[in-house]
């Protein structure tokens, strides 16, 4: 899952007067060069505790084999020895005691609580998730990797009417992940795709990755005409302030990546600011439904495991994001909770209701169940005691593991669903 972060962008003026120029990437790429130059391991703005050298060795040794990404490694932008104390400074963003928690903490510096969450958390969603962070609604007898496909395809179509026939398409994803969406809608729709994303870990993955995906293809995309398969390239930038002039992309999505945002009028107004007028803007949304009740304790508690475990500053309701993206400035076209009609439970990778040997599809989904999840956990306690995963490694797994007990009671009680889904237009 996306997390394009950052410090919250200032209110607009009154009126429609001069637009707003933003640094376009290359810009911002060579003032970070002129800012590090002469500089040992130059720690970016947003990175923590990270670095430059520990963000490229943990990104360029990555395997799937492991939850920490290989021995030895650090997390993220995270050398080995930082990990500990980015764990605990995560975890303080969180406090909570019977039944109430400091929320001012979180919103006031999201920002730096998403890019801890992301920099601990990230080699474990590519472990077991593979490229693609995040829910889909699923049918009887579809794998999940189908319906993680089918779910980004349906996103693509939706915003696709507002594109120019013959003419390349350039789309903004709002909160990219490491690009697996991207790549995806790219190569489906045949537009070009600008990954936003204020973590440098993962803007690092998602530029290898894509990398290595272009080499493999590389005759195909040689032979095939411009209009057949799309591009996609990566930017690390704050999704509250864009660094992107206004106007300047024929349509939007975003997957399951505003939530990280502490005020859901501000992203959306930054989303609005950044499209061209007609255009399309899709969005999968984290949210409450109808069914939470803040005045059960159950349900608040539920509510902080899924916003630890997810790296959440505050988690809005349905009702809630849809006045915030008319208010925004939004022509609502469509909206719908598609946990609503998904005949397979979205929590199911999660929580396998036909047991764990059903299928051989049950089966692969076996990292991320609760039972795939107590292997990795124990796992990770024998790698932490060995000393060949770094201090902080077994909490790392736990915080996740919290976030899954969350999400899973919220879905068995329809209190919550990660794929609201908006359409919204830009006016002309």
């Amino acid at each position: 899952r996306p997390s394009g972060r950052g410090a919250m962008v200032a209110k607009a003026k009154k009126g429609e007067g001069a637009k707003r120029k933003r640094p376009g990437p290359k810009e911002a790429k060579a003032k970070a060069k002129v800012k590090g130059k002469g500089k040992r391991n130059p720690t970016k703005e947003g990175d923590g505790l990270g670095n430059a050298d520990a963000r490229a060795q943990n990104a360029s040794s990555f395997s799937s084999i492991l939850p920490t990404g290989g021995f030895n490694l650090g997390l993220g932008s995270l050398a080995k020895s930082k990990v500990g104390a980015s764990v605990s400074a995560y975890e303080d963003y969180h406090k909570f005691d019977g039944g109430k928690e400091t929320k001012e903490a979180k919103k006031a510096r999201y920002a730096d609580m998403v890019n801890k969450y992301y920099d601990l958390a990230t080699s474990f969603y590519e472990y077991a998730w593979g490229d693609c962070f995040h829910f889909a609604h699923r049918l009887r007898g579809e794998t999940l990797r189908e319906s993680i496909k089918r779910h980004e395809h349906f996103l693509a179509m939706k915003f696709s009417p507002c594109l120019q026939n013959g003419k390349r398409a350039k789309v903004l994803d709002v909160g990219c992940g490491i690009g697996g969406p991207a790549r995806e809608i790219s190569a489906f729709s045949g537009v070009n795709v600008v990954g936003l994303n204020n973590n440098s870990y993962q803007v690092q993955r998602a530029n290898k990755i894509t990398s290595e995906k272009r080499k493999s293809a590389k005759a195909a995309y040689k032979k095939a005409p411009a209009s057949v398969l799309g591009s996609c390239e990566f930017v690390k930038g704050d999704f509250m302030k864009m660094p992107f002039d206004d106007n300047t992309f024929d349509a939007a999505y975003a997957i399951e990546a505003t939530c990280h945002s502490p005020v859901a009028e501000d992203i959306y107004k930054e989303i609005l600011r950044v499209v061209k007028p007609g255009g399309l803007v899709a969005i999968y949304e984290w949210c409450l439904t109808d069914k939470y009740n803040s005045k059960k304790a159950e349900h608040r508690l539920l509510k902080h495991q899924i916003e630890i475990g997810n790296g959440l500053p505050d988690i809005r309701t349905t009702k809630a994001c849809k006045a915030a993206m008319i208010k925004a400035g939004f022509e609502m076209v469509e909206d719908v909770d598609l946990a609503e009609c998904s005949p397979v439970p979205w929590y199911e990778p999660l929580y396998p209701s036909s047991g764990y040997f059903a299928s051989l599809e049950a089966l692969s989904a076996f990292k991320t169940s609760p039972l795939g999840a107590s292997v990795t956990h124990s796992f990770c306690w024998l790698l932490e005691a060995l000393k060949l995963a770094p201090e902080g490694t077994t909490r790392v797994s736990g915080v996740l593991r919290e976030g899954a007990v969350g999400l899973i009671e919220g879905g068995k009680l329809n209190a919550f669903t990660p794929m609201y889904f908006m359409l919204g237009r830009k006016p002309n």
